[in-house]
């Protein structure tokens, strides 16, 4: 499968991957794709999966945690892996 055939996926939000992703997984374990088209799919799953991983990462890297004062006050926030 060509890359211009999967060009929108780089628009799609985190859900609209997922949704194309389930939809692809379910169509493959029906069986009844012909050959040709469950290797055009299945590559396009691949591809779905890379950024659906690719916007995990993101979303992980904006998550912090708060830093809470002795009494628990929040003083501020820091990378959620302590970095």
């Amino acid at each position: 499968m060509d890359g211009a055939s999967n060009d929108d996926i780089k628009t799609m939000s985190f859900e609209q991957a997922l949704d194309a992703l389930e939809k692809i997984v379910e169509d493959l374990e029906r069986g009844e794709v012909p050959l040709d088209q469950s290797i055009r799919i299945y590559e396009r799953g691949e591809a779905l999966k890379a950024h659906c991983d690719r916007l995990l990462k993101a979303a992980e890297d904006k998550v912090e945690k708060i830093r809470l004062s002795r009494d628990g006050k929040p003083t501020g926030t820091e990378p959620l892996d302590g970095e």
